[in-house]
Order: structure tokens, then C-alpha cells, then sequence
């Protein structure tokens, strides 16, 4: 094995092939710093050129691409709130509130480290795994996936926090808005409306752009000023080196939950990160600063996201199963190149497994410091009118959505869930919960009818699902006595202050989405009944308690109702004026709207002077246009005029 590694090693060092690593390295990192697009977009873009070059450099170049993305989308998550890419999105929430603090330099130092020794424990546990992967893999059968999934919506409570109502209604929310599409048990289109956009569901990209990138954009358009109030000392990294150092058992932890969510297929990143920011909340005894700005939840996320990264293609080498769409371009990059993935793969093509371990590992500590070095100057991004980063911010959104199905719908759908994003983040709703029930939906419907198809109920007595299990029922037994002593000793809490609203919730709002939640619910219970027996089990599982919870919010908000609108019309005029866009799009195709929204967005917003505000506007519109054409999409014609 030590021989195969030095030939991997050797033939990695040649320089073409460091050469071909290093510039998917750079791809990677510029599309990890634009929100939506991330490691697809990299892996499509780098695609047509691996072909003009040998196996390994080609191979290498993927590997290079994807290794950094989680890396050096740390800074769009932390600078501008919007997450680079949906699992990223605990870092954007922690990350961007110490940025509003004057903390970047903090954050995105524990980001980079953590992401660092996310990578290298990837790829050590696949150096040490290559021999015994295939096995362990083989024993997770459908129940203890199952429970894996379970155990990640279970982990989405811990983000609930002090109003439990709201969060676990925001859970059962994303879990409706998960089960849209096609059934994964009979031949159902659930919750289409007749629309042929929602055949297919709705794309990860577009819900995590929309419930936090399109919100926060909102929010802070309308705050005006920079991202930052404070003044940030970007060059010293020393509290982030500490901090890092202080949680580095906690990256440790999480890296592992990466990699264990590498493994299993159709868990991957995104749900493997919030399982790693659940149990970062969970091992943490003072629960009040996360979602404020805890820069554990940074170090957990981070370390897991990148540690999913290499483990993601164990299922693809072994089993022709991709961990995730990048891995799954990789799989097709495999066969194009000659090889066949499968359980033989580790003794035909060794040397091929430890070349994949030396480039992750190699890219994690190039591109961790390549981040170093940039960051301090893309901070001064945080010192400038938001109002001037806004523009770009938005139209990169809109082209990462469009990437899914290419039609008006994604541009739609971006602003509709930005809407109800920006509705949760005002009404007290964390999003979070929202964005884990969405991921965990479709492997949780997938798992537990096969589970019971194969087992009947018998699996409940299988030993992995009943240590499984365990991670569940030990917490819940435990927070109850917490509970229970708690209770049981009277003026330790005072009920006024778990009753008081968050500084940042509007009383108006909060009855608003109750009210849409309600409603949603209710359409949801009528229209359930018209499925297939098979096709009822998710939808149920997120109506029979999403609804009464929104009835219990709808009355309490009535109860408690306060006038309180005033606040919020700024940010409300926003949201119009981004919808009024997106119709105007559908209507006369995407320059002139894009102009108008520039003009406004620059001129009337920013207050920039006309040559300035011209010259950056026509160089955004340029790179607009050059990315529409690189992702080799066509841009929006419009409907009444046949324009683009």
C-alpha cells in the first residue's frame, strides 16, 4: 500500500499535472466565491478541457476544482451572508453575524483552518479505509440509512431556538416544500399546481439562495451603510488561530460526522453539515449565541462540509453510486477516461485511489492558504455601500438559480422563497430547521418505504437502528430530567423573558406567515388525500404536526398582536422592487430589466456618480452576459418580447 501512495505521489508531482491541479484549484475557488454556483458549475466549466489531457491530470484537475469550493465559499458566507453553496449556509449564518460585529478576521480564520483539517481528515480516514470501505459501506442497509437521515432531522431541533413552535413548524415546512415533485414510492406529481417547473421539485440551490442569500440581501439594502458598522483588523488572524486551536476536538468530531455523511449515498454535504452544526449546539452548554454569531458553529460546519468532499466518492468508486451531482460528474469523467468503478477498483487501479488522496490533501492546505492570502482584501468589501455589491450579488443568485432547469421558473421560485425567507427571518422562524427538513426529506421517503417493503416493521429490532436510535433517545431522556429539575425548582427562570419576542421579530410578520403556514397546511391535508397510499407518508409526516403547530401560532399571534409594520416597509419595498424584476425578466427578456436594476440599485440606492456608476454597471452587465455564456446557458427571453 506505502509503495502504491510514492507512486501516486510521483506521478502527481509531474508538472503538467500539478500545473492542471492548481488551475482547477483557482476554477474551484472563484466559483466557490459565487453564491449558487459552487462545485457543479466548477466540474461543468473544467469538463470539456480534462479530455485534451491524460487520465491523471484530468482527473487531478476535477479533484482540484472540487476540494477548494467549500473552502472559499467560507468568504461569500461570511462577508455577504449569502451562502457560495447550500452547505455552507451555517457558516453564513454565524459567520456573517460576526462579520456585522467586526469579527471577519475571526471567522473566516477559523473557516479556512477548519475547512483545511476537513480536508486532510478525508483524506487520511480514505487512506487508512481504501482496503476495508467496501465492507462497512455494504453493512448500512436501507433501515440504518433511515435512521441516519432520522437522526440528521433530529439534529435540525437543536437549531430550533428559544420558541420551539416556530422551529419545529419551520422543520415541517421544509419537509412540505421537500415532498413537492415526484414520489419516491408510486407514480404521484405531489403539489404541482398543474406546473410542469414543479414536475421535477425544487432545487437545493434555489431554496438555500432564497431563505437566506435573497433575505439577507434584503435586509441589508435597506440598513444601508456597509455590511460591517465596526472597524475589522482583517490582517491580524490571531484570535481566529486561537479559536481554532481552543475547538480543534470539535473540528476533529465534525470532520468525522463528514466523512461518515460522505459514505452514505444521497446524504452528502449539506445534510452532513447540519448534523455537524447540531452537534456543535448540543455539545455547547451556553446555547445563546448561536445563530448571533458562535464561532462554533463555524468550526463544526466547515470541518464537516470539506471532510464530505473525498468521502463522497467512496460510494461512487466502490459502487457507481455518486455521493453528490460533482461526484456524479467525476463518475462520468471515470468511464470516459477507461475506468470502471466497483469493488475491484482498490486492486486494479491503486495507484488511481491514492492519487485522489494526495490532490485533496494537496489543495486543502494550497487553497486554505490561497484564501489567507485574499481575504484581507476582499474585506474591505464589508466597508463599502452594501448597496454596490449588492447588484452583482443579486444577478450572480439569479444566474446560479437559473443553472437548474434553464426557464423562468428557477428566476421565480429564487424571489418567492426569498419572500418567505425574508417573512421567517422577521416572524421569528429560524430558517435553518426549514432548509435540514428539505434536504432529509427525499432520503427519508426513499429509505423507509424500501425499509419496510424489504423488512416489514421487524427492522425496528435490528441492532444498528436500535444504536442508531440511541443517539435520539439518550438526549431526549436527558433534556427531560434537565427539564424536569428545572421545573421542579421554582424562580430559576423568568417565564416573561421565554416569552418576549427576539429583538429582530415583527409581531405583524409573525401573524402574516402564520397565516400562510396555515393555509399552506391546510391545502396541503385536502390535496394528500388525492395520492397513492405510498405517496402520503412524507407529506403526513409534515402536516400532521406542521398543521396544528401553525393553528397555535396563528392563535398566539392574534393574542399577542401589536401594530408594528412600520419598521419593515423599507426592507418590504425591496422585495417588491426584486419580484417586479423578476416579472419584468419573464415579460422582456434579461438586459433591459437588468439594467433598470442596476440604474436603481447604483445610482438611486448607492448614490454613485454617473460616469463611476456607468462604467461599473456596463462591467457588470459584461460578466453577466460572459457567465451566462461560460455555463453555456441561454439567458431568459422574454414572453412579450422576444428578446434576451
Amino acid at each position: 500500500m506505502i509503495e502504491n501512495a510514492l507512486t501516486a505521489l510521483d506521478a502527481l508531482t509531474d508538472p503538467l499535472r500539478l500545473l492542471a491541479l492548481f488551475a482547477g484549484m483557482l476554477v474551484g475557488m472563484v466559483f466557490g466565491m459565487l453564491p449558487g454556483l459552487g462545485g457543479v458549475a466548477a466540474v461543468s466549466i473544467l469538463l470539456p478541457f480534462v479530455y485534451y489531457l491524460d487520465d491523471y491530470s484530468g482527473l487531478a484537475m476535477l479533484l482540484g476544482a472540487v476540494s477548494v469550493v467549500y473552502t472559499s465559499d467560507t468568504i461569500t458566507s461570511v462577508l455577504l451572508g449569502a451562502p457560495g453553496s447550500p452547505a455552507s449556509a451555517p457558516t453564513a449564518i454565524e459567520g456573517h453575524a460576526l462579520a456585522k460585529q467586526g469579527q471577519a478576521a475571526r471567522a473566516l480564520g477559523v473557516g479556512f483552518l477548519a475547512s483545511m483539517v476537513g480536508g486532510l481528515v478525508g483524506a487520511v480516514v480514505l487512506f487508512v479505509a481504501i482496503p476495508v470501505a467496501g465492507p462497512i459501506v455494504l453493512l448500512l442497509s436501507t433501515p440504518e440509512l433511515f435512521m441516519f437521515a432520522l437522526v440528521g432531522l433530529f439534529f435540525a431541533s437543536s437549531m430550533i431556538g428559544k420558541d420551539l413552535a416556530k422551529g419545529l413548524a419551520a422543520a415541517c415546512l421544509g419537509l412540505l416544500l421537500g415532498v413537492v415533485g415526484p414520489a419516491q414510492a408510486a407514480a404521484d406529481f405531489r403539489f404541482t399546481f398543474g406546473q410542469v417547473y414543479l414536475l421535477d421539485g425544487f432545487s437545493l440551490t434555489i431554496v438555500a439562495l432564497g431563505l437566506f442569500g435573497v433575505a439577507e440581501v434584503i435586509s441589508m439594502l435597506a440598513a444601508g451603510g456597509g455590511i460591517s458598522h465596526e472597524r475589522m483588523t482583517v490582517g491580524s488572524w490571531g484570535v481566529g488561530f486561537r479559536d481554532f486551536w481552543r475547538h480543534k476536538w470539535l473540528v476533529l468530531r465534525a470532520s468525522l460526522i463528514g466523512v461518515l455523511g460522505g459514505f452514505v449515498p444521497a446524504v452528502g454535504a449539506s445534510a452532513s453539515t447540519w448534523v455537524a452544526y447540531g452537534h456543535s449546539i448540543r455539545s455547547t452548554k451556553d446555547k445563546s449565541k448561536f445563530g448571533r454569531g458562535e464561532i462554533r458553529g463555524i468550526a463544526a460546519s466547515e470541518g464537516a462540509n470539506n471532510a464530505t468532499v473525498i468521502s463522497d466518492l467512496v460510494p461512487t468508486l466502490l459502487f457507481s453510486v455518486p455521493g453528490g451531482p460533482a461526484a456524479a460528474i467525476f463518475l462520468g469523467a471515470l468511464f470516459s477516461f477507461g475506468y470502471y468503478p466497483g469493488p475491484r477498483m482498490i486492486s486494479q487501479h491503486p495507484d488511481l485511489m491514492f492519487l485522489i488522496v494526495w490532490s485533496v490533501a494537496l489543495t486543502s492546505v494550497v487553497g486554505a492558504a490561497a484564501c489567507f492570502a485574499i481575504s484581507p482584501w476582499l474585506a474591505r468589501l464589508t466597508r463599502i455601500p452594501f448597496a454596490i455589491i449588492a447588484a452583482p450579488l443579486i444577478l450572480i443568485m439569479v444566474i446560479g438559480a437559473y443553472q437548474s432547469t434553464s426557464t423562468m421558473g428557477d428566476i421565480f421560485m429564487l424571489f418567492t422563497l426569498g419572500a418567505l425567507g425574508w417573512l421567517m427571518k422577521h416572524g421569528g422562524w429560524p430558517r435553518a430547521p426549514a432548509l435540514v427538513g428539505f434536504v432529509l426529506s427525499g432520503p427519508m421517503e426513499q429509505y423507509f418505504w424500501l425499509t419496510n417493503q424489504i423488512h416489514g416493521w421487524s427492522w425496528l429490532a435490528r441492532p444498528g437502528v436500535l444504536i442508531i436510535g440511541s443517539i435520539i433517545v439518550i438526549p431526549l431522556l436527558l433534556s427531560a430530567w434537565r427539564w424536569f429539575r428545572t421545573h421542579r425548582t421554582p424562580g430559576e427562570e423568568g417565564p416573561g423573558d421565554e416569552d418576549a419576542p427576539p429583538p429582530d421579530t415583527s409581531r405583524t410578520i409573525a401573524l402574516v406567515l402564520a397565516v400562510v403556514a396555515t393555509a399552506a397546511f391546510t391545502y396541503a391535508l385536502w390535496e394528500m388525500f388525492t395520492f397513492n397510499p405510498a405517496s402520503r407518508l412524507m407529506p403526513a409526516l409534515a402536516i400532521v404536526p406542521g398543521l396544528p403547530l401553525a393553528l397555535w401560532l396563528f392563535y398566539r399571534g392574534l393574542r399577542e398582536y401589536k401594530p408594528d409594520f412600520a419598521h419593515d416597509a423599507g426592507e418590504l419595498q425591496i422585495l417588491i422592487a426584486l419580484i417586479v424584476y423578476a416579472i419584468a425578466v419573464w415579460m422582456i427578456g434579461l438586459s433591459i430589466p437588468t439594467i433598470a436594476l442596476l440604474c436603481w440599485m447604483l445610482f438611486m440606492r448607492a448614490g454613485m456618480r454617473v460616469w463611476t456608476g456607468a462604467i461599473y454597471g456596463l462591467v457588470v452587465f459584461a460578466v453577466v452576459r460572459v457567465l451566462f455564456e461560460l455555463l453555456r446557458g441561454d439567458a431568459p427571453v422574454g414572453a412579450l418580447l422576444p428578446i434576451s
